[in-house]
């Protein structure tokens, strides 16, 4: 009987262990896709004006007008 009580309580323990490990997980996946919309945000503000330049140079070459 002792040992069967013992096999709940580890089993109980494993299952709130494991849940609060699934939070923590979520909480590291939203600080990374952050991290990710701080870093394309920098970017495209750094380098906008060459991207704009950039599509605007590849409209030209393929005789596109912007109304």
């Amino acid at each position: 009987m002792s040992q069967a009580l013992t096999r709940l309580q580890l089993h109980v323990l494993d299952a709130v262990q494991g849940k609060k490990d699934r939070g923590a997980t979520m909480v590291e996946y939203g600080l990374l896709v952050a991290l990710i919309a701080v870093v394309v945000a920098v970017a495209a503000t750094v380098l906008g004006k060459q991207i704009a330049q950039l599509f605007t140079d590849v409209g030209d070459s393929l005789g596109v007008t912007v109304p």
